[in-house]
């Protein structure tokens, strides 16, 4: 296991259910359907970022790159839609996204502290299920999720150190609000399979 990995795994409050695994190998169209729209959220999440926070500039370059690479990869997902003869549709949201944003504050600096660790969860989760996937999918799909640990693990990074700057200081507590949050999202059972959803059946 890589140290980039390792990490993610200490910091998350659980790994990924085997139920959700066999969830997403029953339902693979559907992960990379969901896969897609996952990408293209986090590109529209930073965008938005580089919006509201214009006179930070470490956080304009974080995020700039970051929503080129989040968008390289919705790309690379949907070439491999496409090769497998996957149409790219809507899909209702998962509820784990909108699970970790009800807990933001509404007003900055706060605000700002808590969409970035929102951002450094989803990041970390998305590499640890990566992983998790990767031993079980085919060589192709299995060599791209494991392309794509390494700057999902940088992102989650990322929006750690950003957090910490916009606090002016530690942000330990308040990840470790989110993350019960996090572990209740992941291990309840949920209605509907997706990317970031808790097992399904």
């Amino acid at each position: 296991m890589t140290d980039a990995l390792q990490e993610i795994h200490d910091f998350l409050p659980c790994r990924t259910p085997q139920k959700w695994i066999e969830n997403a190998l029953d339902n693979q169209d559907l992960l990379l359907i969901d896969h897609a729209h996952c990408e293209k959220k986090a590109a529209s999440t930073a965008l938005s970022l580089m919006y509201r926070y214009v006179d930070n500039s470490d956080l304009l370059n974080k995020m700039s790159r970051l929503a080129r690479e989040e968008l390289r990869h919705f790309e690379q997902v949907l070439a491999i839609m496409n090769k497998r003869g996957v149409d790219y549709g809507h899909l209702t949201p998962a509820r784990y996204a909108a699970g970790l944003r009800q807990a933001v504050r509404t007003e900055d600096p706060g605000r700002l502290v808590d969409v970035l660790i929102v951002g450094a969860i989803i990041e970390a989760r998305s590499c640890e299920r990566f992983a998790a996937l990767a031993p079980f999918l085919d060589d192709k799909l299995a060599d791209f999720y494991n392309s794509l640990l390494k700057s999902e693990a940088r992102h989650y990074q990322d929006y750690l150190k950003l957090a910490v700057q916009a606090n002016g200081g530690p942000v330990d507590e308040r990840v470790g609000e989110f993350l019960a949050i996090e572990k209740e999202l992941i291990e309840a059972p949920d209605s509907e399979f997706r990317f970031h959803s808790g097992p399904v059946g």
